[in-house]
């Protein structure tokens, strides 16, 4: 049974260190699997209602198709997890590999995918992308994954669009045509705040749950959760405030307890 988006509020980010093949990688799978565990233990006990991995250390990501050792090393890794939390959780495998982020959510039972590029087209440092709402759709249904949600970037961080667009004209067009569950609104880069105003029209374009997707700290969560549905927090809630250090639980911690007087 799909597990409703309304439920979800608070998502905190498990970045995987770098996978084998990337040229980060470590030299350990068994640290990599313990890494994750840890970050997701931490944000449970903290409270988070869910959290989303990502192969956040496998830079320079490829652009639609990370290869299958990465599809098999993220389904092991994930697998892992939840023999230690029974916590809701996402997938991405970046950039835009949504094919095997559906199928990695599908095999272990996630309850939603992000989804940086789903309809229209971004210059990326990647190159072009393009969306491809049409495909993603049917193989959501053709791979029995059909209680996995959506979650679509709009103006996506590291990115910018190929063609004049408002934000409420493609928030419309990814919830109306590209049948998104969800809206992500991110800053410019990984840990960069979002525009609130962008926030606000996305809220006032469609009824589906926006989330901010970046740079939300203790300072602007007020104001983010006063606009949109939830928040997608990593960085400020990492050991000195830095992307790729581990989960620290005093920050998570305090993160979900001012979230939680702000929510009520």
């Amino acid at each position: 049974m799909s597990m409703p988006l309304t439920s979800i509020r608070l998502i905190g980010m498990v970045h995987l260190l770098p996978l084998p093949g990337a040229p980060g990688y470590g030299g350990s799978r068994e640290n990599i699997i313990e890494r994750a565990i840890s970050d997701a233990v931490h944000l449970e006990e903290a409270g988070f209602d869910a959290f989303l991995v990502e192969n956040y250390g496998d830079v320079p990501f490829a652009k639609t198709d990370a290869g299958k050792h990465v599809t098999a090393d993220m389904t092991a890794i994930v697998s892992a997890i939840r023999q230690e939390t029974e916590l809701p959780f996402g997938l991405q495998v970046l950039r835009n590999d949504v094919d095997s982020s559906l199928s990695i959510a599908a095999a272990t039972g996630a309850a939603f995918i992000r989804v940086n590029i789903h309809t229209g087209a971004m210059h990326t440092d990647q190159g072009i992308i393009e969306g491809t709402a049409h495909d993603t759709l049917r193989h959501r249904r053709c791979i029995d994954a059909m209680h996995v949600h959506l979650l679509a970037d709009v103006f996506v961080k590291h990115a910018a669009p190929l063609a004049p667009a408002s934000i409420g004209e493609s928030v419309r067009d990814t919830v109306e045509r590209g049948l998104a569950d969800g809206i992500i609104i991110s800053g410019s880069g990984t840990g960069e705040a979002a525009d609130l105003a962008e926030v606000q029209s996305a809220a006032d374009a469609t009824a589906a749950p926006v989330y901010v997707g970046s740079g939300v700290r203790l300072e602007t969560l007020a104001e983010s959760l006063a606009l949109a549905h939830g928040v997608i927090v990593g960085t400020a809630i990492k050991t000195g405030r830095i992307t790729a250090a581990p989960v620290d639980p005093d920050a998570a911690r305090t993160f979900v307890q001012e979230a939680r007087s702000i929510i009520g």
